[in-house]
């Protein structure tokens, strides 16, 4: 199932996103009543994707981010050996969410600002101390997420909430697919149509379960929660004007233009 959010004639609403994306005219979002966790049920109505607009797939509590699980690029970023022996993990603020197609913005006192295209997980329950082997059942399914990162103050700063914790640095969407198998995905950024990314999420260091068992013996996780596992080589910069598209086997494209803060 593609679990989304959208905007319609008639207010704001998760749905079931029906149909092909190869197709995009022949899609339908059907309402759910309610909330998508647990068996969705129905309110009968629904729209051609069309004549909607895509809102981020989830209302998250708190989006947990995942550092370095890509040892390429931790090389590429100037670390040695194979990465950490345990996830790194770190928050960014539930407003910097912004959905498809909505512009990143670029603070005026921030150069380079990066993009990092990753596969993000969202929790369907709430859970504390989940053991890896357990983990699928704590997850509703997965999307699709850009961690914009300022790269100045990531490094200036020496800690990673201000360069990360941006309105607009988190990008997600378009849907949350419920049955894809996340441990060998190909992921691919493109940058105005010029691939910058294309790897395979089995190059995590850490996989989705254990990334789980390791949060959430931190913190509990709620419904909706965001977990972005981490990106790999091949990060960037983007400017003014940019078109930035993130593709996920098995879950879609998500694609956000990139503007100057105080710019429509």
């Amino acid at each position: 199932m593609r679990l989304g959010r959208i905007a319609s004639p008639d207010g704001v609403a998760f749905v079931s996103i029906e149909g092909e994306p190869q197709d995009p005219t022949g899609m339908t979002a059907r309402e759910i009543a309610e909330h998508p966790f647990g068996t969705p049920t129905f309110t009968g109505r629904s729209w051609p994707l069309a004549d909607v607009r895509l809102l981020a797939p989830m209302l998250a509590s708190k989006v947990i981010c995942v550092g370095k699980n890509y040892a390429a690029h931790v090389a590429e970023m100037g670390g040695l050996g194979k990465g950490p022996a345990d996830p790194v993990i770190f928050l960014k603020p539930n407003t910097a969410i912004i959905g498809p197609n909505v512009p990143i913005r670029l603070p005026a006192n921030a150069s380079p600002v990066h993009f990092e295209g990753e596969l993000a997980a969202v929790i369907s329950r709430p859970c504390k101390d989940v053991s890896a082997d357990r983990a699928a059942g704590s997850i509703l399914g997965y999307t699709i997420a850009n961690d914009v990162t300022a790269r100045d103050q990531q490094q200036s700063d020496g800690q990673w909430t201000r360069a990360k914790g941006h309105d607009t640095f988190c990008p997600v969407g378009p849907w949350i697919v419920t049955d894809v198998d996340p441990s060998d995905l190909e992921l691919c950024t493109e940058v105005n149509g010029q691939v910058k990314q294309r790897s395979r999420t089995s190059m995590m260091i850490h996989d989705v379960g254990a990334i789980v068992e390791w949060i959430s013996a931190v913190m509990t996780l709620l419904p909706g929660d965001l977990i972005l596992t981490g990106t790999p080589e091949g990060v960037g910069p983007i400017e003014d004007g940019d078109t930035v598209s993130i593709t996920v086997e098995g879950i879609g494209t998500l694609t956000n233009p990139v503007v100057r803060k105080g710019k429509s």
